[in-house]
């Protein structure tokens, strides 16, 4: 090519460029995506054509083109900072949380103190359930920019997803503390102030603390959550018990003694219980602890949980465990969708005692294995009425003498809940008659329902 024709040639590409420019602010973006296109064909500011382009491709819909279109500008640049982050949001906004992941890191990388990178990346690793990792990033944005609101949010919404709404009513509790500190001063005097003391499930280090003012020097506690740890870690602190207390993020499964801990625990404090029992990985947690990390003496807080429960019925409760017509039409099938237990609040819940109290099962913690249980209770039927299904609640046996229970008739504002176990459907049932049901466990949760002759 003469020197006249590459004049000619570049003089033709400007040309295109400003013909799209044109059409490109006068809002006609088809014709100027054909110019841009030309422009690119020539190699000619690549750079610059390629992310309107982009522009246009995300405006009109194209997700695919854009992205396309920012990876060859990334391809040319790759640590250019806008195609890194509107790769990632086109990303983002497609499902691909992964890959739009690696584009906000890399921004990051580029640009390490940028607020706007940090809130994207916090963002998509949130979406990835990364929630730890997006919690750092939000923080490094309330450093940078004290002012927005925004990141403050984050962090609150973040952490109230990582942190279950029950530890502060339970830390609340009164009466569970003072059972507990009871149960675990007791066992200080017993096994000395020098004894290994393992606590499992720091939260916010309460126990621990607990058993350090009873005068307990070595104390070991693990907690699983990060943000948890850090916050017990800062609290054992605050109040002067660093030196007794380590805290340690990590499950009680991975703890490795000679390393987590000198030696097995002569006491083991948990406080890992659910409303219903075992949903928390209970009998899992204890069994590991018998087995790798307490001795074969050791004093164990609690040592035993018992179900205890009464047969209801309830208007207000039936309508979140059953459903028969609605609007005139019969969608009685979705009542087999309804959830089999429902978390219930002591006294503010209305409902018609049917039964007395009994006590429904009872898991030995101090035991080193358990298998799943299943048996069949008879209930005496006390009133007549339509059982709903049955509350339960806990009595927990914490040491000789000393017990604690969130029995719904005095107890409605602590951690613990009730919970109601409906029935599949409805029972009539008449004093002085009994009612089989099936009471047991599978590990992992609490079975309660009708025996089968009880359902027909």
């Amino acid at each position: 090519m003469t020197a006249d024709s590459e004049v000619f040639a570049l003089a033709q590409v400007r040309e295109s460029l400003n013909q799209a420019m044109k059409f490109h602010a006068a809002g006609e973006i088809d014709r100027a995506e054909q110019y841009y296109r030309e422009v690119l064909k020539d190699r000619y500011r690549v750079l610059d054509v390629l992310p309107l382009l982009a522009g246009i491709a995300a405006l009109k819909g194209d997700a695919e083109a854009a992205i396309a279109y920012w990876t060859d500008m990334l391809r040319i640049k790759p640590d250019h900072l806008v195609a890194l982050l509107e790769k990632g949001a086109l990303l983002l906004k497609r499902g691909d949380t992964v890959e739009a992941i690696g584009c906000f890191e890399d921004a990051a990388k580029a640009s390490p103190n940028n607020p706007l990178v940090l809130n994207n990346l916090s963002v998509a690793l949130a979406r990835a359930n990364r929630h730890d990792d997006a919690l750092d990033g939000f923080r490094r944005m309330m450093q940078l920019q004290p002012e927005n609101i925004l990141p403050v949010h984050q962090v609150r919404r973040l952490t109230s997803r990582i942190v279950p709404f029950w530890h502060i009513p339970m830390l609340n509790d009164v009466p569970r503390n003072e059972a507990f500190e009871a149960a675990i001063t007791k066992a200080v005097a017993a096994h000395g102030t020098s004894a290994q003391i393992l606590d499992i499930g720091a939260g916010s280090g309460l126990l621990s603390m607990m058993a350090a003012r009873a005068g307990a020097t070595n104390i070991v506690t693990c907690e699983a959550v990060p943000v948890i740890a850090d916050t017990a870690k800062r609290i054992v602190a605050q109040n002067g018990f660093s030196a007794r207390i380590a805290v340690i993020n990590k499950m009680s499964t991975d703890l490795v003694i000679g390393e987590d801990m000198e030696n097995r625990a002569d006491i083991l404090v948990s406080e890992i219980l659910s409303s219903d029992l075992l949903a928390e990985e209970v009998l899992n947690t204890f069994e590991d602890a018998h087995t790798r990390l307490i001795s074969d003496e050791a004093t164990i807080i609690p040592r035993a949980a018992t179900a205890v429960g009464c047969l209801v019925e309830s208007s207000v409760l039936s309508k979140y465990s059953f459903v028969d017509e609605v609007s005139g039409f019969d969608v009685s099938e979705f009542s087999a969708l309804a959830a089999n237990r429902l978390p219930v609040h002591g006294t503010m819940t209305e409902w018609k005692r049917l039964s007395s109290d009994i006590e429904l099962l009872t898991i030995d913690l101090t035991r080193p294995k358990h298998s799943e249980e299943i048996r069949i209770l008879d209930i005496p039927i006390i009133s007549d009425g339509v059982a709903t299904g049955v509350v339960q609640w806990m009595k927990i046996d914490l040491a000789e003498g000393i017990e604690f229970a969130n029995h719904p008739d005095d107890y409605s504002d602590g951690g613990w809940l009730q919970v109601l176990h409906p029935f599949p459907k409805p029972i009539n049932v008449q004093a002085g008659t009994m009612l089989k049901i099936v009471a047991g466990h599978d590990r992992n949760s609490l079975i309660l329902m009708p025996a089968v002759s009880a359902q027909n």
